[in-house]
């Protein structure tokens, strides 16, 4: 394969940077379509951009979809299959295949203002220090949503820029609340930082997908912008406004949090160390912490069964850590543009 890292400078002849959309997609052709039309009536420059749908092994129509946009579109859309499980594969794979200098990357179920691309490419100018940007990620709800979900959950839960997040741009050594549904990558950058680490993956929870990623990125020095111009719209299908769900997703979060902590220390002898702590001290002080939350109104009861999952997860995950070296090693992995490794037999 060509050096595709350079790529993206040969493409741009304007003032504005060639920008790289890149879509992971796995079963959702139906709201796929609507994601792609809503990228291709950009006010950015149409020979500025493209498009690449990152078909993470679906077994719909999704390919079908994606062609059919491909004759009628005024950008280029490209297609790509990548067949390993796993949303971090299907993503760093297309940002190999990309030509940007800039790499945006969103999701299948995701609708974008107009204006989107314009605003979010021009706070790069602003410092030269800047690595990666966000905006603002809004709801779109399949149903009208419960009281709990609006008053509660407009927020990290869901994907969701949250409600008190200042509306003037920001410029710091922090992750500003990045999601990958909406964020823009300069491409040295992505390339520098490893790529995405790996999540979800054919089913088990391995890694921090985009929060590692960014702690790369802050690592090496590099600022994170957010201005509240860039909009992109989530759709939240009505199977998200449950208990359930919220137990789930804050399950797998105690997942997330295992595998970061583990990685800020990468030595065993702390796991169980870590595990005692979180156990008596830390989960008394947010069970106290909650329960005051609730009494006040700033926190629904709904969050007390995810929290006790949460902390349930954290345990099975770090006794993995402690017991299995070869997981381990998988979790010390910082470089995943290139890895090869099974995660199967995890």
């Amino acid at each position: 394969m060509a050096n595709t890292q350079d790529q993206g400078k040969q493409v741009a002849k304007g003032n504005e940077p060639f920008v790289s959309i890149i879509i992971p997609t796995y079963n959702r052709a139906k709201m796929l379509g609507i994601t792609i039309e809503s990228f291709i009536t950009q006010s950015y420059p149409k020979d500025k951009y493209e498009i690449i749908v990152s078909d993470n092994n679906s077994s719909d129509n999704t390919r079908e979809v994606v062609e059919e946009w491909q004759g009628k579109a005024t950008v280029p859309i490209r297609y790509l299959f990548e067949g390993r499980q796993g949303v971090h594969y299907a993503r760093n794979t297309a940002a190999k295949a990309a030509i940007g200098d800039i790499l945006y990357f969103t999701d299948d179920d995701m609708i974008a203002a107009n204006s989107l691309l314009l605003e979010l490419v021009k706070v790069f100018a602003l410092d030269p220090k800047i690595g990666t940007a966000t905006g603002i990620v809004l709801p779109k709800f399949d149903t009208e949503p419960p009281k709990w979900i609006t008053k509660y959950l407009i927020n990290v839960n869901l994907s969701l820029t949250d409600k008190n997040k200042r509306e003037e741009l920001i410029i710091s050594a922090d992750d500003c609340g990045i999601y990958s549904c909406h964020q823009a990558i300069k491409r040295d950058v992505f390339f520098k930082s490893g790529g995405f680490n790996p999540e979800n993956t054919a089913g088990v929870w391995i890694g921090d997908g985009e929060t590692g990623l960014n702690i790369k990125i802050r690592n090496f020095g590099y600022k994170f912008a957010y201005t509240s111009k860039s909009v992109i719209y989530h759709i939240i299908p009505e199977s998200r406004m449950t208990l359930k769900y919220l137990i789930k997703r804050i399950g797998n979060q105690g997942f997330c949090d295992s595998y970061t902590e583990y990685r800020s220390h990468r030595k065993q002898n702390k796991i169980i160390f870590s595990m005692l702590r979180r156990n008596t001290i830390v989960f008394a002080y947010r069970l106290g912490a909650m329960l005051l939350s609730i009494a006040l109104g700033h926190l629904s009861w709904h969050f007390i069964p995810a929290q006790i999952m949460y902390m349930h997860k954290r345990n099975i995950y770090d006794m993995k850590l402690y017991t299995n070296e070869k997981f381990r090693k998988l979790v010390e992995i910082d470089n995943w543009l290139d890895n090869e490794s099974n995660m199967s037999e995890f």
